[in-house]
């Protein structure tokens, strides 16, 4: 038996260590604990192995491994606080059970702020484990995991694709573990090189034709973590839907043991990463495959085994609605026309949960046609995102160049007038961090027209509709004679206009630019601070 401590992504192993020898890591960053035995069970991928660690200050977290291949086992430690943490493990396997060891916990890197949670003081908002806000805006790209699943030796798709994601502002990918192939036509123009259905790489011993379900195909995993490890990397979490029913995946039957050890493996392997949001599965009551019990009993399933506690939704709102209370988050697929009404009126039916529109029914065309919902302009894809912002809900943005089996990796090198319009959302990025967007109030009626976001304090924020000639604000009585400060946004080139200062009168009305489009209005107050200081002069 040998102990290994290394860093997830790092290879080879950064220290070999001897039992009770002292260790390194690095809070927030995935590590592993690499054991290894000279004798194996027929079924290693059953054999059951754990380390408990505990810190100086009494905080323990009991983490799960799972088999590596050959004759390795590994439990992934992503150290939540700095310090010494000291471990021990436990295994039905004599050869696993028992090691101890000491790790030594650096504080975390500049820019790791550990795994997204729920803010326990605004439970309809995300935030970060140090604190920080996390406002998604979110990409789907189903077949992520394929990109270079085929490649052994490097992840260069994968890289294209997801640097641009996260050059554009975009900060989590809803995607699968795996999924085989679309049920409905294909494009006849489509390139070969760009199709990713129907991949020669399966999570199961055999093929999706011929599976054998008895069996993992470890190797699969191994090259899928690169892809998460990446997106970790880059900031981006991994919304990972464990399922997808409608994609031609030959699954071993429900709730059998083929199941339950496959559903098992993904959980124990990937709940180390920070960036890991779970979803347990892609529109999961939609084809007969299973029942809300089922769902409920893989929620369940999961929270048992995921040590780390990372955020639980389900891709399917039918299920969402009738039992948020199983849920961290809530995922609704809401396609209706007028958009901002709709998404309010799941904000009143879930009133202390985060909601994610996971599917507006936009899919922003691109060179080829893959499935086009119901509005494919990639302005209508942005309007309708922003609806759900000002709604106090989160936007996915969907592009049929990397939403199903059809990926264009290297974006940044097709023509300019081909490529989707992703720069709208890194001006959508822009907006939500200067103004701290996912801190306002949603709801209020502030305006003669169009949606607000506001603190009701100093800081109000308007969707301004294209068909608008003037917004007509509503301000507090009390500021009326103070000074304020008016801004425009084009949220399609991303430019902010000259700032307007006014004195707050009780009906105050600002034309909107000229342009094809809706426009986003901020008026920031002077604040009490301000007119405090100017009074003590």
């Amino acid at each position: 038996m040998a102990i290994t401590m290394s860093s997830a992504a790092e290879q080879p192993a950064r220290q070999l260590t001897s039992e009770n020898a002292p260790i390194s890591a690095q809070q927030c960053e995935v590590s592993e604990i690499r054991l290894a035995a000279s004798e194996l069970p027929a079924h290693p991928v059953d054999v059951d192995v754990s380390a408990k660690f505990v810190n100086t200050a009494g905080r323990s977290l009991e983490v799960p491994g799972f088999f590596d291949g050959g004759n390795r086992f590994v439990i992934r430690f992503t150290p939540p606080t700095p310090g010494s943490w000291n471990y021990t493990t436990k295994s039905s396997l004599p050869a696993l059970d028992g090691n101890q060891g000491t790790i030594s916990v650096a504080d975390a890197a500049t820019g790791r702020k550990g795994g997204v949670v729920v803010d326990p003081k605004h439970s309809r908002r995300f935030q970060y484990e140090n604190g920080d806000a996390y406002y998604p805006i979110a990409f789907e790209c189903d077949w992520l995991f394929a990109l270079d699943a085929e490649n052994a030796d490097d992840i260069p798709n994968t890289r294209k694709l997801v640097d641009t994601l996260a050059r554009q502002g975009f900060n989590q990918v809803v995607m699968n573990v795996f999924a085989y192939d679309v049920n409905w036509a294909k494009d006849p123009q489509l390139d070969p090189k760009y199709e990713y259905g129907s991949p020669k790489v399966f999570p199961f011993a055999g093929s999706n034709v011929d599976p054998d379900h008895s069996k993992l195909n470890i190797e699969y995993f191994q090259r899928l973590d690169r892809v998460i490890d990446y997106l970790d990397q880059k900031g981006i979490a991994a919304h990972l839907m464990i399922y997808v029913w409608n994609k031609q995946v030959n699954w071993p039957e429900a709730n059998s043991e083929a199941d339950n050890r496959y559903f098992d493996y993904v959980v124990r392997r990937y709940q180390a990463y920070p960036n890991l949001v779970w979803d347990i599965s892609k529109e999961a009551l939609g084809y007969g495959h299973n029942d809300v019990n089922y769902i409920s009993q893989r929620i369940e399933r999961l929270r048992n085994l995921d040590a780390y506690k990372r955020l639980v939704t389900v891709h399917d709102y039918s299920y969402c609605r009738r039992f948020p209370q199983n849920l961290d988050f809530v995922s609704v697929q809401l396609w209706s026309s007028e958009l901002y009404s709709v998404m309010r009126n799941v904000c009143d039916d879930f009133p202390n949960q985060p909601i994610l529109n996971i599917e507006h029914g936009g899919y922003e065309r691109g060179p080829y046609v893959v499935f086009t919902g119901d509005y494919t302009s990639p302005e209508v894809c942005l309007e309708r995102a922003y609806q759900c912002v000002f709604a106090g809900t989160y936007p996915t943005h969907y592009w049929q160049g990397a939403a199903w089996n059809v990926i264009i990796p290297d974006i940044n090198a097709m023509d300019a007038e081909s490529q989707p319009r992703l720069d709208y959302y890194r001006h959508m990025r822009t907006l939500v961090d200067k103004y701290d967007i996912g801190r306002l109030k949603a709801g209020d009626k502030k305006s003669s027209s169009g949606f607000c976001l506001h603190n009701n304090k100093d800081l109000f924020v308007y969707y301004v509709p294209k068909e608008n000639e003037h917004i007509g604000v509503r301000l507090p009585k009390d500021r009326q004679g103070q000074t304020m400060t008016a801004t425009w946004f084009d949220p399609i080139s991303g430019t902010f206009g000259e700032p307007i200062k006014r004195t707050i009168t009780q009906w105050p009305s600002f034309p909107k630019p000229e342009a094809e489009n809706f426009a986003i209005l901020i008026v920031q107050l002077q604040s009490q601070t301000d007119k405090n200081s100017l009074k003590n002069r």
